[in-house]
């Protein structure tokens, strides 16, 4: 991977860290699912009005729609409005390494090496650390909405390299018109439907301040060079990336929350930064390590 890009891949690593904080920012003020609608929906109108529709079938524009919309990120924002905390929320969102790994051994023949094995095992450790100490907030219901949001992420990576598409911007904005209207149907199941006519009254600049910080810096923008990245690398090169998110995640949560960091969870960052670290290494041909081959 190019430098330069290593770079701007950490960039927008601490931009979604920081945008837990947001989330839970919005999540203050009006229903979580219709929040997570809204962000879509100004991050898709009008700009799709603009774009021409990427040459792909429709059906990985709607699996992927929905699988980011409401999978991911709907799932993600509930858990933080269960009372799952910032920094958690942001760590457990990262178990999604270790899935795709196997996804892109599984579905896209991709090699998985040692160094990757390792840099994984130590990540999970640094995870485990964290989820050991007293540090932050867990709820049972946030954890598991976490972990399912976690699986997602993976599928839509699965996704992307299916469509093959070099227009990657053009494929996210028509993609992500197929997630607002699910979300407000869940969110009206979930909660009934004042979580959509009591949006009105509890409207406010705080809420309008994070659908935009989410709609605009984070998806439009992140998600267009994330998955431009998806399409030039591997999905078990790129993704090990998504382990800086959670320590971005865990400052924001510091610094606008004031959740504790305690010294179990500056250990495990240490842990992530070094899994990280030795994910990337490229590793010489004879340690390739193909689980096709039972090796």
């Amino acid at each position: 991977m190019k430098l330069k890009n290593v770079f701007l891949l950490v960039a927008l690593m601490a931009l979604w860290g920081f945008n837990f904080s947001v989330i839970k920012l919005g999540t203050n003020e009006i229903d979580p699912l219709v929040l997570t609608a809204l962000r879509f929906t100004f991050a898709v109108f009008p700009v799709i009005f603009f774009i021409k529709r990427p040459e792909v079938k429709w059906r990985y524009l709607f699996g992927y729609g929905v699988s980011f919309g409401v999978g991911v990120w709907g799932m993600t924002t509930l858990s933080i409005y269960a009372g799952l905390s910032v920094g958690m929320a942001s760590l457990l969102l990262d178990m999604s390494v270790v899935s795709s790994l196997l996804v892109g051994w599984l579905c896209l023949n991709e090699t998985i090496t040692r160094h990757k094995l390792c840099g994984a095992g130590l990540a999970l450790f640094g995870l485990l650390l964290i989820m050991l100490s007293k540090g932050g907030s867990v709820t049972v219901q946030g954890v598991i909405l976490v972990l399912v949001a976690s699986v997602f992420w993976s599928v839509n990576g699965l996704i992307v390299k299916r469509a093959n598409t070099q227009s990657v911007f053009a494929f996210n904005v028509w993609a992500m018109m197929f997630a607002p209207l699910p979300l407000l149907v869940l969110a009206m199941l979930s909660h009934g439907v004042q979580a959509v006519t009591l949006l009105p009254e509890r409207f406010n600049g705080w809420a309008l301040f994070s659908i935009v910080f989410q709609a605009y810096p984070t998806t439009l923008l992140g998600y267009w060079f994330w998955n431009k990245m998806m399409m030039t690398y591997s999905m078990s090169s790129v993704a090990p990336m998504t382990l800086l998110v959670p320590v971005f995640g865990i400052l924001g949560g510091y610094w606008f929350y004031g959740e504790v960091v305690s010294f179990n969870e500056v250990m495990a960052a240490g842990f992530i930064l070094l899994g990280l670290f030795i994910g990337q290494m490229k590793a010489k041909p004879s340690l390739n390590v193909n689980l096709a081959d039972g090796v």
